[in-house]
């Protein structure tokens, strides 16, 4: 096997990585909030209901900004239902999961729930563009931001809540493009209320952030000409635009699942060149950088099925989907990709946070526990802190049926503050190890401090209920750096965290 290479040197740099890069999401769909996050009368349960044992994982996965209440689920949100005494909010049914909403957890609880993950945690607030519009928007932003002395931030205040919750980051409406959204626009349509909501929200507080709706994924038909369209009524007014992508194996095709990456790569640098190409013909010196507020992997041709099948239940199990060993290296392939393009990714959330396409799943009632998932997240948001450094591989490559030739080697590298390097490194390889060598020029690096990997030789492997703690990453052997050299070698099917000093 061809030895894979690159070389590191602290004067070629990608950017900076933003915290907001290592956010999740908390959707009203499944079981992400009831029996989730939220569950009155658990054992490890708060004052509050909610669930110390899962606040526990959140904290060690590394979340910062975490996006809410949707998802599908916002575009038939009535902000309201969700405030005031428990015992009053009204139910509802929720067209975007075929479920009933009960509204026991509402902002408040949603606020209370990142304070109490600690003082990173985020929020990042949707505002409903589907069913309802410019008002409510504001209404909700005066709700949970003015200090007093109107009538809604004094209503807070009677709710329980003198301070105001601070949201600094707001999502207008969520994937408009998509014909399965409540309330569905054309990019005209869109642009236009997105601009009028965004002008208005600004003029209570011009230092607002907000983000745009990009296209649900690079496969939609209106791909690229849906964000010129958007972004020529919102450039101005907004910072980000939005991606979304999920990934799953197609017909049994492993390789091509491997690969992933490179779609997200792809969808990127297209819609950073939309941007642009927008703020060129605006004139404008502006720069809309990228929210990639939703990816994972997710199998999403099981779930369709199962969402046409309810009835209206309150929070039922739906896209709990259990992650293999390989679903871990693609989704840790994922944040490479991400990490690798952090000068204009400045946002991204990994939906979900619990028990739905999730990396932390429960039992009501019972335990927590960590998916295969969990362990690169959590590691790439410990890491993966600092200056990321440009990595252009040459690697042995391999034949996929849906991306061609691809790369088996997918790598980036990340400088600290103290000057240490983490490389984070996949082996999509699904047989053989994979020789590494990384000349690190000017960087001062003589030490291996740890090379972790996340590897199995049952690549179906994958943490359950009965067996939470079958999967977890190990220390590999004989990674070594000698006279600005690291040697070191990757397992098969593997997600590789190496941290030089």
């Amino acid at each position: 096997m061809r030895t894979a290479r690159f070389t590191l040197d602290p004067a070629f740099t990608v950017g900076e990585v933003n915290p907001r890069l290592f956010g999740s999401f908390v959707e009203h769909l499944g079981r992400c909030v009831y029996t989730g996050i939220f569950e009155p009368g658990h054992p490890t349960a708060d004052a509050d209901g909610l669930r110390q044992d899962v606040l526990d994982l959140v904290r060690e996965l590394g979340v910062t900004a975490v996006r809410y209440p949707g998802g599908n689920f916002v575009s038939g949100y009535r902000w309201e239902d969700s405030v005031g005494p428990v015992e009053d909010r009204p139910r509802r049914l929720d067209l975007a999961w075929r479920s009933t909403e009960t509204n026991r957890f509402g902002l408040s609880e949603y606020i209370a729930f990142l304070r109490r993950i600690g003082p990173r945690a985020e929020p990042m607030m949707a505002v409903n563009l589907g069913t309802r519009g410019v008002a409510e928007a504001l209404e909700l932003q005066e709700y949970a931001n003015h200090p007093s002395g109107t009538a809604l931030s004094d209503l807070r205040a009677e709710h329980g809540d003198k301070d105001p919750f601070g949201i600094r980051l707001w999502c207008l409406g969520n994937e408009m493009d998509g014909p399965w959204q409540t309330g569905h626009k054309t990019a005209e349509e869109y642009g236009r209320l997105a601009a009028e909501t965004a002008r208005a929200m600004r003029q209570i507080d011009p230092g607002v952030e907000l983000v745009a709706c990009g296209s649900s994924g690079q496969s939609m038909e209106t791909f690229a000409e849906w964000e010129a369209t958007v972004l020529k009524e919102t450039y101005d007014l907004v910072d980000h635009i939005s991606l979304h992508a999920y990934y799953e194996p197609h017909d049994g095709d492993i390789d091509s699942f491997l690969a992933s990456a490179v779609d997200m790569e792809s969808f990127i640098e297209n819609v950073v060149a939309t941007c642009d190409h927008v703020g060129a013909l605006l004139k404008s010196k502006k720069r809309i950088n990228l929210s990639f507020d939703e990816w994972n992997v997710w199998y999403m041709s099981r779930s369709q099925a199962e969402v046409a099948a309810l009835d209206w239940p309150e929070a039922p199990r739906l896209l709990e989907d259990s992650y293999s060993v390989t679903d871990a290296v693609v989704f840790g392939s994922l944040l490479i990709a991400l990490l690798r393009h952090a000068d204009r990714v400045t946002v991204a959330c990994l939906a979900q946070l619990v028990n739905v396409i999730a990396p932390i799943m429960t039992e009501p009632g019972g335990p927590a526990w960590r998916q295969t998932t969990f362990f690169p997240f959590a590691q790439a948001s410990a890491y993966g802190r600092g200056e990321v450094l440009d990595v252009r591989v040459d690697s042995p490559t391999y034949e996929t049926r849906k991306y061609g030739e691809a790369d088996l080697l997918h790598a980036t590298a990340v400088r600290a503050g103290d000057g240490g390097v983490t490389v984070f490194a996949v082996n999509r390889g699904r047989t053989e190890p994979l020789p590494l060598e990384v000349a690190l020029g000017g960087l001062g690096l003589t030490s291996v401090v740890e090379h972790s990997v996340l590897s199995d030789a049952d690549p179906d492997a994958r943490n359950t209920l009965a067996e939470p703690e079958r999967v977890a990453p190990h220390a590999a052997g004989g990674t070594t750096l000698r006279d600005g050299r690291l040697s070191a070698v990757l397992e098969p099917l593997s997600w590789n965290v190496i941290r030089l000093a």
